[in-house]
């Protein structure tokens, strides 16, 4: 009986290995996974920055544009 004990206990505890061992692969895909939405996001993020720096050179060229033009705002 003792036996039969041991030998339930080891397939349960066979059984817990093997779904941990499933969630860790789980687990590292969504860590691989967020690693590549980070980066995808720092990425926008670059880009977004760029876009308002050459808004800003824009904005600027614009600005002097008008003044050379001797135009003033309607408002």
């Amino acid at each position: 009986m003792t036996e039969n004990v041991e030998n339930l206990i080891l397939e349960r505890l066979r059984r817990i290995d093997d779904r941990l061992s499933n969630i860790e692969g789980g687990v590292k895909d969504v860590k691989l996974r967020m690693t590549a939405v980070e980066e995808h996001l720092l990425s926008i993020q670059t880009s977004i920055f760029g876009l308002n720096q050459r808004m800003d050179r824009f904005d600027e060229r614009l600005s002097r544009v008008e003044s050379r033009l001797d135009l003033k705002d309607a408002s």
